[in-house]
């Protein structure tokens, strides 16, 4: 599955903002700047379904299971924008 804006573009994805906001953040359980941070996860504070940006400025740590549940929840929303964007004008 693709993933989507709202619009229905194509969400296109950075490894090197990922590699720069470790660089800026070190990971909350080991302190490194790259590699593995077990028990931790990337997040996009404003969704790039939503139009959020895929860029360091909009990236925050998250525990794994506070990830899964903004993730649902953020899917959710996701889904409500492109079901708005998707419906004629009256």
């Amino acid at each position: 599955m693709i993933a989507a804006t709202a619009l229905g573009q194509p969400i296109v994805r950075s490894a090197a903002e990922t590699a720069a906001f470790k660089r800026e953040n070190p990971c909350p359980s080991t302190g490194l700047r790259r590699g593995a941070c077990p028990g931790w996860q990337i997040d996009h504070v404003r969704p790039l379904c939503a139009g959020g940006l895929d860029h360091r400025s909009n990236m925050g740590w998250l525990n794994v299971d506070d990830h899964r549940f903004k993730t649902l929840v953020d899917a959710r929303e996701c889904r409500k924008l492109r079901k708005l964007a998707n419906t004629p004008a009256r």
